[in-house]
């Protein structure tokens, strides 16, 4: 039986998904149930403020709101819920994700939305993991043991770089 969603993401338009999918890697990889969807908040605002609205409701504990260009999307959905929004600026033309970054990270006072880098999906994903293990043991161990991960690989990678040179040098000799 699956279990109910925690995180939601949304994505201000199917075209975000190639960039979203990494947070849907991550989340699957640390078992962290979710949902997602596309919605608007230019071209379906009443559909935003109910999803937002009625979230916690429906037993999420964190939205991640992706969106190019304007990116009103993280916005529109903080301005209806208490929730964590993690804002997802996605790489659009002409301005590359300046745009939606900028239009993210300067929301007014009172209504906050965490923001990670331009197609920071991954960093999305792991914020959302992060908040939900504060109450989840379970997943707390599982960040840990991806962080641990992540620093072996970062030593097996220097492992080699060191081999590498050293083999070069006495080549070199």
């Amino acid at each position: 039986m699956p279990h109910k969603p925690l995180v939601a993401v949304l994505m201000g338009s199917a075209s975000d998904l190639e960039a979203v999918a990494p947070a849907f890697a991550l989340l699957d990889e640390l078992g962290v149930p979710y949902q997602a969807q596309v919605l608007s908040a230019h071209r379906s605002p009443q559909a935003v403020a109910r999803f937002a609205g009625n979230a916690a409701r429906r037993g999420i504990r964190v939205i991640i709101a992706a969106a190019g260009a304007a990116a009103h999307l993280p916005g529109a959905v903080a301005a209806h819920t208490t929730l964590p929004v993690i804002g997802l600026p996605i790489a659009t033309q002409p301005l590359q994700g300046m745009d939606a970054l900028l239009s993210m990270v300067q929301m007014p006072k009172g209504v906050p939305v965490a923001v990670v880098g331009i197609n920071g999906a991954a960093n999305a994903a792991l914020l959302a993991a992060q908040v939900l293990a504060l109450q989840d043991k379970a997943l707390a161990a599982r960040l840990n043991r991806y962080r641990a991960a992540q620093q072996d690989s970062v030593r097996s990678q220097n492992t080699k770089l060191q081999t590498q040179l050293r083999k070069q040098r006495q080549e070199g000799s």
